[in-house]
């Protein structure tokens, strides 16, 4: 019985890896986290504006054609990465909106006028309930909706050119055929 005792922390361990290894072997990308969004309406919302004389975001702008969808912060370092790249992104016409999560007005407003405003609306998500309702992990994060308004991919972390020239804006570009 005692040897079979010494052996359980072993069979533990082996137990853990085995368990951080199965997505790998199975041949899935253990960074990616499920969003059990995808393929489902935008939740219905309407965030306030970055100020009071500042049109804010609602959920129905969100349909009509392929956009982006960015889960931002002011005080978030991968979102200041990630922001000359929407710049860019926006200036070659690709649709992007940003959602201020749990952040305050003021310096949200600071960072998009140092850093550059790619978005064509911006609400602010104060108290994050909205994030929660699209089931956020933390920011950035950054959704491709489609026509529909429906959730077609969810990105999380800093979208870096790569992952904006193989993945999302392929994606945009078939969602607007």
């Amino acid at each position: 019985m005692r040897r079979v005792l010494s052996l359980l922390p072993l069979a533990v361990v082996l137990a853990l890896i085995g368990a951080l290894a199965w997505p790998i072997l199975e041949g899935r990308d253990p960074r990616e986290l499920p969003s059990v969004l995808l393929d489902k309406p935008v939740p219905p919302f309407e965030l306030p504006g970055l100020a009071a004389d500042l049109d804010g975001l609602s959920s129905e702008e969100l349909s009509g054609r392929p956009v982006l969808v960015n889960v931002f912060a002011s005080w978030c370092a991968p979102c200041r990465q990630e922001i000359p790249l929407f710049v860019r992104l926006a200036a070659e016409g690709v649709p992007i909106y940003g959602i201020a999560y749990k952040d305050e007005p003021e310096a949200t407003r600071r960072f998009l006028s140092q850093l550059g405003d790619p978005y064509r609306g911006v609400g602010v998500d104060r108290d994050g309930r909205l994030g929660i309702e699209f089931g956020v992990y933390g920011v950035p994060e950054t959704y491709v909706v489609d026509t529909n308004g429906r959730i077609r991919h969810r990105h999380v972390g800093e979208v870096t050119e790569s992952v904006a020239r193989r993945t999302l804006m392929p994606l945009l570009e078939e969602l607007s055929k």
